[in-house]
C-alpha cells in the first residue's frame, strides 16, 4: 500500500529555519521515498511501512536534537503525484 503525507514542522525556538532544513535533509536519506517541499510544507510518498518508519525515526531524532516542536501531518492512503501543478 502507498502512503502520501504532508508534514510541517514548527520548532519552539527562535532560529526555526535550521531545524526545518535539518529535518528535510534527513528525509532525503530515504531513496525509496519521494519528497517535495514548498513554502509551507513537505510532501512525502512511498510504501506505507517505509514512510511511517521514516516519520517515526526522524521526528524522534528531531525532538532529541532540537527539543520541542510541533509536527502537523495529513495522511492520504494512496500515492499522489507530487509533481502535480495547476
Amino acid at each position: 500500500m502507498k502512503l502520501t503525507v504532508e508534514i510541517a514542522m514548527y520548532p519552539f525556538r527562535e532560529g526555526y529555519l535550521d531545524p526545518i532544513k535539518w529535518f528535510i535533509d534527513r528525509l532525503d536519506q530515504y531513496p525509496n521515498i519521494e519528497r517535495v517541499t514548498n513554502a509551507t510544507a513537505t510532501q512525502v510518498c512511498g510504501d506505507y511501512q517505509e514512510v511511517m518508519h521514516m516519520l517515526a525515526t526522524e521526528m524522534q531524532a528531531g525532538f532529541k536534537k532540537w527539543g520541542k516542536a510541533v509536527f502537523v501531518c495529513k495522511f492520504i492512503g494512496d500515492a499522489l503525484d507530487l509533481s502535480f501543478r495547476q
